[in-house]
């Protein structure tokens, strides 16, 4: 019944809404633009209808323009074409305006429990006592990352942000001048943003969605737990990669760092002083006059000035001094105001957001390498000590390091920035900045280089006040994650650093370089069987297990619904907190307002304290297991035989879109690591690659091999044992739900032409195959008769979706055939393939 009530909202609000306002929409009279907006209805029916008869995207398009729209000369073909892609990105965003206003309409219809819906359970059971100290400890982290999928300048999300009141409203004179101004306005960056850009454009959002958001969440657990005392402003944390990230992007240095830290600060003080404006208006009483206007100018210069430091004990001191006099003095009048600001100041203190610093093993390597030269320990390798003489300088030799004392920009940056960390700290207090991610960990090393790092730029003699985080992200890492955390807890050296970080282990598990590494299942499972290992040995050693999921956004990232995938963890995993990364169109998509940030937070905490609510474990059996097992190794397998395929990599450079996600200004990070003159897969970044396979409309990696695992088990006999897995273990169900959101965003028609091509006909043709025994396996699984039928309003929405960027993908394949053909305009046609990856992206949302 939900499910029809769901559909019939989204009917009415969404897919009704979207084509009366796009109707509007294609009839705006711009500038040499006439007639466009019509003809795109006509350009999206003649694509489906040419390629489901087997045209190419070069022949659907010369018989559009000449049957359609006459336009002979090439050059101005190619200017209808860039017409087409800017009418194009505008209706993309006039739907997420459509969609993301009735949010909280389609919401009321959701079957996922909100925190309300726990907390009336939590009553009617009265089971308080057994969750309040779970409550009390438990937190979410979420951490936005700077990955190049957001591009929206912050004049573009304020009218998408004004677009979604008007729609809720159906002003439709105002959103009929708020298109025309979506219109003229540039949707993307005239050039390559820098990491601060980055920053900047998160921070907005910050500011005008998630420091609200954050308040009333607290505000409303904390009414809703009644007589008890609730305490815990970590329930809901932000976490911040833009400008600490350094992984792969060499524009992030530590000046970037600084100047982030300082960007957030500053945002952070404005918040707070527009709160406390508000205050002033209500607490006129003269006893509290001499704290709040002094407060107020020391707000009111920090906010502008980054020299003027606040401490954390600046605010809060006057504000409990204001809350006292209020209760002595003034019978308690509008203390309710005042304490919901005290514990926003308690929740954001003066960092905002704790800025995670990250860099890659190999970076690591290379300043070890350099400052053991430097002193004399090595003269070119390190494979010049033994081990125990590696490990006897990381762990005891006393080093200072000195920045300038070395060339090579890398050696001067790293020391740089870890020579700063303790100054960031002194501004923005410990929680800013506090977390050291290693990625690429694969062995001891990976950690103690970083410790030793540490401990000779200004932490010799003092605790180490970082938390040093591996992110075990390749087959290898995690095979090994193990062995390396045990060696690790061997050690009294890391063990004292441990009790000083209150006995907590961070680990990051990366989804995306995992998925990219060992195919979907296989790279799943190995992650779950990683987490279980982990909490064990941390365990053993009475050391609390925090998992950091580098999620992204879709199921081949490490996506797909995340309630879902917290769920469905096993009793074997530790469960402290959650921790996951949020990144490019997702930031906006599932968390960019105050409603979706809300629900989907609400979603998280929900998924991590379900089991202490509902006194329900997830166990997944020896025999269940086994099964997993062989099902990911014969995914494994058939994903590993296309990896190594001799056409792989070329059909990737030659056939996708991957080179032209390095020319797009949509981050200031390069598409690859390094700068090797031949690609390989290990350093090319998951987002491009990824992102490529999605641009043809065939998202291999979220499901390539499951066909074929599931149909081994069918001609052994055997498919009873997989629908039992599917129906009664929710990890597998997750997964396999996950891998059926893939194949509906899957368009094979779109490149069906590349079979007849002569170097990769025959390798599109093992794609294409695995594609529909994927799909056919996956709907006999689940006992569908269409791919995610349980699912209506995500599928209804990606069909809108994918109908409004057909014409611009058939554009996009239309300009690559015609490069591969050689033409006089090949600059031209490179940049209609660059421009078309905007719109795609973000229609995707998650495919980024």
């Amino acid at each position: 019944m939900q499910q029809k009530e769901r559909l019939a909202e989204f009917k009415k609000s969404v897919q009704n809404k979207f084509n009366v306002y796009n109707s509007l929409f294609l009839n705006l009279p711009y500038e040499n633009i006439e007639n466009v907006g019509m003809l795109i209805p006509l350009l999206l029916n003649q694509s489906e209808k040419g390629l489901s008869d087997g045209l190419n995207p070069k022949e659907i398009l010369e018989n559009f323009f000449e049957n359609f729209v006459e336009i002979k000369s090439e050059k101005e073909q190619i200017d209808f074409m860039f017409r087409i892609i800017q009418y194009v990105e505008r209706q993309v965003v006039l739907y997420d305006s459509v969609e993301d206003a009735a949010f909280p309409k389609l919401h009321k219809h959701s079957s996922s429990l909100s925190l309300k819906d726990y907390f009336q359970l939590v009553e009617k059971n009265k089971s308080w006592d057994t969750i309040w100290d779970k409550l009390s400890t438990f937190s979410a982290r979420i951490v936005l990352t700077a990955h190049p999928t957001q591009f929206y300048t912050p004049a573009v999300l304020d009218i998408i942000t004004n677009l979604r009141t008007l729609i809720l409203e159906d002003k439709i004179d105002e959103i009929d001048v708020g298109l025309q101004q979506l219109g003229l306005t540039s949707l993307i960056n005239a050039k390559k943003p820098t990491p601060l850009d980055e920053a900047k454009n998160i921070i907005y959002t910050l500011r005008h969605v998630y420091y609200d958001a954050i308040g009333d969440m607290y505000a409303y657990i904390k009414g809703s737990t009644g007589s008890k005392n609730f305490e815990n402003h970590d329930i809901v944390k932000l976490g911040f990669w833009p400008g600490g990230d350094r992984d792969g992007n060499p524009f992030v240095t530590a000046d970037i760092t600084r100047d982030v830290m300082n960007e957030l600060r500053l945002t952070l003080m404005k918040c707070y002083y527009n709160d406390l404006k508000g205050l002033v208006h209500k607490l006129t009483f003269k006893d509290v006059q001499e704290p709040l206007q002094k407060l107020r100018g020391n707000l009111y210069t920090a906010m502008f000035d980054s020299s003027k430091d606040i401490g954390y004990e600046d605010l809060i001191v006057p504000l409990e001094e204001i809350q006292s006099i209020l209760i002595e003095k003034y019978q308690s009048l509008y203390l309710k105001d005042l304490e919901k600001f005290i514990d926003k100041v308690k929740i954001f203190k003066v960092h905002f957001a704790t800025i995670d610093i990250r860099q890659d093993h190999s970076m690591h390597t290379k300043v070890m390498v350099e400052v053991l030269k430097k002193n004399g320990f090595i003269n070119d390798e390190l494979s010049e000590l033994s081990d125990e003489e590696l490990l006897d300088i990381l762990l005891h030799k006393n080093l200072d390091l000195v920045a300038d004392d070395y060339e090579e920009d890398i050696v001067k940056d790293t020391i740089k920035n870890i020579l700063q960390l303790q100054t960031i700290q002194a501004k923005n207090g410990e929680e800013g900045c506090n977390r050291y991610i290693i990625s690429n960990s694969e062995d001891k090393y990976s950690i103690l280089f970083v410790y030793a790092l540490f401990r000779w730029c200004g932490w010799a003699d003092k605790e180490i006040t970082f938390d040093i985080v591996p992110l075990f992200e390749t087959m290898n890492g995690m095979d090994t994650a193990q062995d390396t955390m045990k060696f690790l807890f061997s050690l009294p050296e890391y063990m004292a650093h441990l009790e000083n970080r209150n006995k907590k282990q961070t680990i990051m598990l990366g989804f995306s370089d995992g998925t990219k590494d060992g195919g979907y299942l296989k790279a799943n499972w190995s992650i779950l069987k990683t987490k279980e290992e982990l909490s064990e040995v941390c365990d053993q050693n009475d050391i609390a297990a925090v998992f950091f999921d580098g999620r992204g956004g879709p199921p081949a990232r490490g996506g797909g619904k995340t309630h879902r995938f917290y769920a469905a963890q096993t009793n074997k995993v530790a469960n402290n907190e959650i921790q996951l990364t949020i990144q490019g169109q997702t930031i906006t998509s599932t968390y960019g307002t105050k409603e979706q940030f809300i629900y989907n937070s609400e979603q998280l905490l929900t998924a991590g304290l379900s089991n202490t609510i509902l006194a329900k474990e997830i166990v997944i059996s020896d025999a269940d297991r086994e099964l997993i097992e062989e099902l990911s190794e014969l995914s494994f397998k058939k994903y590993d035989d296309l990896k190594h395929h001799d056409k792989f990599m070329p059909y990737l450079e030659n056939m996708s879109t991957l080179k032209y996600y390095t020319k797009a200004n949509i981050g200031s990070r390069p598409g690859k690591r390094g700068n090797k003159a031949k690609l390989e897969l290990s350093d090319l970044r998951a987002i491009s690659f990824v992102g490529s396979w999605s641009q043809l409309k065939q998202n291999v990696p979220g499901y390539y091999g499951i066909g074929t695992a599931l149909e081994k088990l069918e001609k052994d006999g055997r498919f009873e044992e997989a629908k039992r897995l599917y129906q009664e273990v929710p990890f597998f169900q997750a997964l396999m739900m996950n891998s059926m959101m893939s194949l509906t965003k899957c368009y094979f028609e779109l490149t069906s032409y590349m079979k007849e091509n002569k170097e990769y006909g025959a390798f599109w043709e093992i794609l294409h195959a695995e594609y529909e025994l994927s799909k056919a396996m996956l709907l006999k699984l689940s006992g569908m008769e269409i791919l995610m039928k349980k699912e209506a309003i995500s599928r209804e929405s990606i069909k809108i979706r994918e109908s409004i960027v057909l014409p611009l993908l058939v554009i996009q394949q239309y300009a690559l055939q015609r490069i591969g053909e050689g033409t006089e305009y090949k600059e031209l046609y490179e940049k209609i393939v660059t421009r078309s990856l905007y719109g795609n992206i973000n229609a995707s949302r998650n495919s980024a």
